[in-house]
C-alpha cells in the first residue's frame, strides 16, 4: 500500500549557521555597536539578550531573515515571553519546534478522516503515517494539510509505492 509520513524536524546546523550570520551582523551594525546583544543556543532552544525592547525587536526580524535565507521556516520559533536579566538587559527564551505535538496530530487525524478520502491514518511517537489505495489520494491528503494553515513547518517524507 502506498505510504507517506508527516514529520516536522528543523535542521540544526541551519539554525547554526543563521546565528553565526545574525552575530555577524549584530558585530557590523551601527545601531548595535557598544551593545551587549547576544544569541545562543543550547539543544533546541535559542537565548536572545537585548539592552532594550526595541533591540529585542530588530533581533527577532534578524533571526527571521537569517533562518528565511538558510531555508529554515522562521515558524518553528515559538518565543517565550521577555524577562528581566542582569544589568538591565532583556532575555527571551525562544524554542525551537521539532516533532508534531500530540494535539496537533490528533487534529491533523480528525481533519482527514473528516474528509472523506480513502486514507489510513495512525500516529507514530512525534510523525503521521498516511497510507491508502492509491496515489492520488495520498496526494489529496497532502493537499488537505497544507491547505489546514498549521503553523508549524511540515515536510512529507518516505513517499513508498
Amino acid at each position: 500500500m502506498p505510504s507517506f509520513d508527516i514529520v516536522s524536524e528543523t535542521d540544526l546546523t541551519e539554525v547554526d549557521n543563521a546565528l553565526a550570520g545574525m552575530r555577524r551582523e549584530i558585530e557590523q551594525r551601527y545601531d548595535f555597536k557598544g551593545s551587549n546583544c547576544s544569541v545562543e543556543r543550547k539543544e533546541g532552544v535559542l537565548t536572545i539578550l537585548a539592552d532594550d525592547d526595541l533591540k529585542l525587536r530588530q533581533m527577532h526580524d534578524l533571526l527571521s531573515t537569517y533562518l528565511t535565507r538558510r531555508k529554515v521556516d522562521p515558524k518553528v520559533c515559538d518565543l517565550g515571553t521577555p524577562e528581566k536579566a542582569s544589568g538591565n538587559q532583556i532575555r527571551q527564551v525562544v524554542t525551537l519546534k521539532q516533532g508534531i505535538a500530540q494535539d496537533l496530530g490528533k487534529k491533523i487525524v480528525k481533519e482527514l478522516k473528516g474528509s472523506k478520502l480513502k486514507v489510513q491514518v495512525s500516529i507514530q511517537g512525534d510523525s503521521l503515517r498516511v497510507s491508502g489505495k492509491k496515489r492520488d489520494d495520498l496526494q489529496d491528503a497532502i493537499a488537505l494539510v497544507k491547505d489546514m494553515g498549521v503553523d508549524q513547518p511540515l515536510q512529507y517524507e518516505n513517499f513508498r509505492d
